[in-house]
């Protein structure tokens, strides 16, 4: 139990920040009007991802999914901004 209360803290929030990150650079649309609405999408969507650790059958394969879909999802960011898919303010 202790593993999985773990890596819901430590991998929760980037995991998290890693999905809105991604669904914001691809989202259509002036970045100054729809950062507020991903925002406050964040918090919802921070507590279902450590919620969903503790459906793991086990802390390592919490860690496991946790953070391979948070390199995952970091990753996909980077991707998208290196083939220029997303229009990023000056």
């Amino acid at each position: 139990m202790w593993a999985k209360s773990l890596a819901a803290a430590l991998l929760g929030l980037p995991l998290t920040v890693a999905i809105i990150g991604l669904v914001a650079l691809l989202w259509p649309g002036d970045p100054t009007r729809t950062t507020l609405p991903w925002l406050l999408v964040s918090f919802p969507l921070w507590v279902a991802v450590m919620s969903l650790a503790f459906l793991a059958r086990s802390g390592w394969r919490a860690w496991t999914w946790m953070g391979g879909a948070t390199l995952l999802c970091f990753g996909l960011v980077q991707l998208v901004k290196f083939l220029g898919w997303a229009e990023l303010p000056a």
